[in-house]
């Protein structure tokens, strides 16, 4: 049966893939997408889509969130909507902390006011990793593990993390939560690693690496994301957390250098003209050693696991934001 499901921040980077994703599987859904459209959002990632509808607004606004889940009978929630530039949040951590704290709250409770009694509401939180802190040489994150955040941005994710558990064990409002390690792909804001290395390599821009390199992520597609956000809606169990990851972890300089080596041969350069550009700076303040994640329990008790490997998507990715590209 057809639905109208609220979409916060779906002109940003993984917002906008997933209206993407709903739409191509559920092409009779509507979909309106709330997003306030900061600098990091692109309203042209989802311009001219079939049954999507964008209204700008900020997550905040009480009224406006309350009367668009009303007015539309809206019972499928998913949040994406935050703040999330390590960098910036150090420099000015009130924005994290009104938009993804304060922010995530007013969705809660108009949820709760307006979903009362109904079990087939859902309200789908997107997090990080980084709201567990940052992992040794050995070990994964896990759903179980205590949170330790470092920065204010994972601070106020994991803040607003609490209020969407407390949301469910208080008031029994039917709540997921989803912690996911690094995305990469298509629609990225420039700021991020991967985009902003392949535009300053492709110009001939110096790179900054920041400290010694040698931190590692865990990265995942972002269209693989999309696909277990989709399976956590339709089979996740309520008040659960899933953590999605792509078992695919990279120290910076070598993901670095394998990106080097994809813009040269994509702009048909000499190979090694894109690693010369790599440039150490300072380390950033709180800046996480490793991080990684076990997805174990969304393969085992949902059944999803990641399609695209890591070459394959990167391929698709450095086509994307290269001259002649989508972005």
């Amino acid at each position: 049966m057809a639905e109208t499901i609220l979409v916060t921040g779906g002109a940003g980077f993984i917002g906008s893939n997933f209206v993407h994703h709903w739409r191509g599987r559920r092409p009779g859904d509507r979909i309106l997408v709330l997003d306030r459209l900061t600098y990091a959002a692109d309203p042209s990632q989802i311009e001219g889509l079939e049954g999507v509808e964008l209204v700008v607004g900020d997550i905040q606004d009480r009224e406006l969130v309350r009367g668009l889940l009303e007015r539309n009978r809206v019972r499928t929630l998913v949040h994406f909507a935050a703040e999330s530039h390590v960098d910036n949040s150090i420099t000015g951590p009130a924005a994290f902390i009104q938009t993804n704290v304060v922010g995530t709250f007013v969705l809660l409770d108009a949820a709760r006011e307006l979903w009362a009694g109904d079990p087939a509401c859902r309200f789908l939180h997107v997090s990080t990793d980084e709201v567990y802190g940052s992992l040794g040489p050995e070990g994964k994150f896990h759903e179980a593990m205590a949170y330790a955040p470092n920065s204010p941005y994972s601070a106020t994710k994991a803040g607003s993390d609490h209020l969407v558990r407390a949301y469910h064990h208080t008031y029994g409002l039917p709540t997921l939560t989803t912690n996911c390690s690094n995305n990469y792909g298509p629609r990225q804001h420039r700021e991020k690693l991967i985009p902003l290395a392949i535009s300053r390599m492709a110009a001939g821009q110096a790179v900054p690496v920041y400290g010694d390199g040698q931190n590692v992520r865990d990265w995942l597609f972002v269209e693989d994301h999309c696909a277990a956000i989709l399976r956590v809606l339709e089979a996740g169990i309520p008040g659960e957390t899933y953590c999605i990851g792509g078992d695919n972890e990279w120290k910076n300089l070598d993901l670095l250098h394998l990106l080097a080596d994809l813009v040269d041969r994509h702009l048909g350069r000499t190979p090694g003209e894109g690693r010369k550009l790599l440039t150490f700076v300072k380390d950033r303040a709180g800046h996480d050693r490793r991080y990684a994640i076990d997805a174990s329990k969304i393969r085992a008790d949902l059944g999803w696991s990641p399609a695209t490997s890591f070459q394959g998507g990167l391929e698709r990715t450095v086509a994307w934001y290269l001259p002649g590209g989508g972005a």
